[in-house]
């Protein structure tokens, strides 16, 4: 890919903007853990990050869509076949360190600060989401296991995933249970070798099956007989797809086969899986039945799990954020370029034509996109600095502030990006006009992929229950308060900056304080039903005064930069105020007012 193409994957100037000047990156390196990092290595880094997404990951996206994976049968086994481009790429990233890079030294980690990290992960969302999708998952179940794996289980495992010899997946989902996890029927029966033998049923399964390295890690959540009923009797296994020999390499295969694939309208690189666990089809050590290892207590599955869910979730909101980023570029290259109409009031119909981008309706477009990626990233990396805060900051008290703050913002930075995301990707197209909805450019693959976002590792639904349901009031609502300490200090700084800053302060105040009255009275509401019907508006209301704030930080970051890019933060943090942050007043009273509409509604009348 040409050089100047890279900067059509995400923008540099940005990313170093958002890292340095706002986030301070320079200042973890301060902290033990960072010592051996500055902000030349960070830089370093990143630059090797865009450069391999734009030699590795971009070239083969459009073929990664169009070529699907492939169910293949041989022997009777079912396989994959997947687009040969693939496996070299995550090789790349893995040989280079870049699944690595946040983990400790002491597995061959480069200990990089997660935001880093998550900044690293934004170049290759963005290049090629259906490839990364792979190296994002091994990572996460590298990471889970470093929480809750015993010492043996991290020895054995985490290594070989870390230099891209073994892949990891996540089985939560099963076919009639979907997401109401309680209701799994997965069975993990106890052998006298302490394994366990599972068997079931595991749907949605992305990376399921594949040969892209010697082995697959999957991450099983299942029920071991006798255990409390619901999700208190949930447990989690480690099941290979291949068990290990004396000499720690892939031997004998374990009863986990493929029963087919689920075809998706995005991610369509990603292969997605059904999966059926101890059906006989192999029989590891004789007998049929997967082979397991507990991972964590009995019964702690969820908990554990929720490590590597809580990591993907904030990962999803990345892809969300890098999708719309990369169809804002695009389009905003588009409308650079294209010719088309000439000035309203423009009478000669000589006069030649003006690019696109002249006409106010485009640029609104534009402004519009650039407000919903740049402030989605800019959210998703500043979770990544409250991982690294909740890990390293100098005090417990400040940790545990961290843990609060990211607990309670996770559904937001999961949910809002893949909101707005793809509205930003349906705008992209808008503006190519006839030639957005054709497979010769990139956009509207980004809105294919960019729509799965909304769904996987938790509907909007499910992260707005979460949100008004429990994050708000969890420790007695130690978390929501800590946000609103955040959002307050900086209405105080931008009211004293004065000029645009003080007027977006004042607006935010007054969205921030209806935000936490309106929060008041649906949590004294009695009846759990009526004050969790609208959550869904709860959440997109609370995440429009989230990113409000985001972008009043970068106006702040960006005083006195008289530059295209401060130019450009400047325009989009007065659009996101004029535009976006108006919707959440009438959301909130709609809130207040406990309405009724959703559950007065019999199904039949639907």
């Amino acid at each position: 890919m040409p050089r100047g193409d890279r900067d059509l994957i995400l923008s540099r100037h940005d990313v170093r903007f958002l890292l340095h000047d706002w986030l301070h990156v320079d200042e973890l390196t301060k902290r033990e853990r960072f010592a051996e990092h500055s902000r030349e290595t960070v830089d370093a880094v990143l630059e090797l990050a865009a450069d391999l997404a734009a030699e590795q990951f971009a070239p083969h996206n459009k073929r990664n869509d169009a070529e699907e994976p492939e169910f293949v049968s041989t022997d009777g086994v079912g396989r994959v076949r997947l687009h040969e481009e693939v496996a070299p790429a995550l090789r790349a990233a893995a040989e280079a360190g870049l699944l690595s890079a946040t983990m400790d030294a002491e597995v061959g980690g480069l200990q990089l600060p997660h935001v880093v990290g998550t900044a690293v992960q934004a170049w290759f969302h963005a290049a090629n989401i259906g490839t990364w999708a792979y190296a994002m998952l091994t990572v996460a179940n590298a990471n889970l296991l470093q929480a809750h794996g015993t010492p043996e289980q991290i020895a054995t495992w985490v290594p070989p995933m870390l230099e891209g010899r073994f892949h990891g997946t996540m089985c939560l989902s099963e076919p009639q249970a979907g997401s109401s996890l309680a209701d799994i029927t997965t069975r993990a029966e106890p052998q006298p070798d302490g394994t366990y033998r599972l068997r079931g049923t595991k749907m949605w399964i992305s990376g399921g099956e594949h040969e892209l390295g010697e082995n697959i890690v999957h991450m099983v959540l299942a029920k071991i007989p006798g255990g409390a009923a619901g999700v208190k009797g949930i447990s989690l296994f480690l099941v290979p797809k291949y068990l290990l020999d004396a000499d720690g390499k892939p031997g004998e295969r374990n009863d986990v086969a493929l029963v087919g694939l689920n075809h998706k309208m995005g991610y369509r690189g990603t292969v997605n899986t059904l999966l059926n666990l101890g059906e006989g089809a192999h029989t590891p050590g004789g007998g049929p039945g997967a082979v397991g290892y507990l991972v964590g207590a009995a019964g702690g599955g969820l908990a554990a799990m929720f490590h590597m869910m809580n990591e993907a979730r904030i990962g999803v909101g990345a892809g969300a954020a890098a999708l719309a980023y990369t169809g804002y570029l695009k389009s905003l290259d588009y409308a650079r370029s294209r010719p088309q109409g000439r000035p309203a009031g423009a009478k000669d119909p000589a006069a030649p034509m003006v690019p696109i981008v002249r006409h106010a309706d485009v640029r609104r477009m534009l402004l519009a996109q650039k407000a919903y990626a740049e402030g989605a990233l800019a959210l998703v990396l500043y979770c990544g600095l409250l991982v690294d805060e909740e890990r390293t900051a100098p005090t417990e008290a400040e940790r545990i502030r961290a843990h609060l703050l990211l607990e309670t913002l996770t559904p937001i930075a999961k949910s809002w990006p893949s909101q707005w995301g793809p509205e930003a990707n349906s705008l992209a197209i808008q503006v190519h006009g006839g030639y957005g909805y054709t497979r010769e450019y990139d956009v509207e693959q980004h809105y294919r992929d960019n729509r799965l976002n909304p769904i996987h590792e938790g509907t909007h639904g499910i992260q707005a229950a979460d949100l008004l349901g429990r994050k708000v009031v969890m420790a007695g609502g130690a978390g929501f308060t800590a946000l609103q300490e955040t959002l307050s200090a900086t209405i105080s700084r931008a009211a004293e900056a004065g000029g645009d800053a003080a007027e977006y302060a004042a607006a935010l105040r007054a969205a921030l304080d209806r935000l936490v009255e309106v929060t008041g009275v649906l949590h004294a509401h009695p009846d759990a039903e009526e004050r969790l019907a609208n959550a869904s508006v709860y959440l997109e209301a609370a995440g429009h005064v989230v990113v409000a704030w985001v972008w009043l930080e970068q106006l702040l970051a960006a005083a006195g930069r008289d530059d295209d890019l401060g130019r450009g933060k400047r325009a989009a943090a007065r659009y996101f105020f004029r535009f976006e942050l108006p919707k959440v007043g009438p959301q909130l009273d709609l809130l207040a007012s406990l309405d009724r509409t959703s559950l007065d509604t019999d199904p039949a009348w639907l």
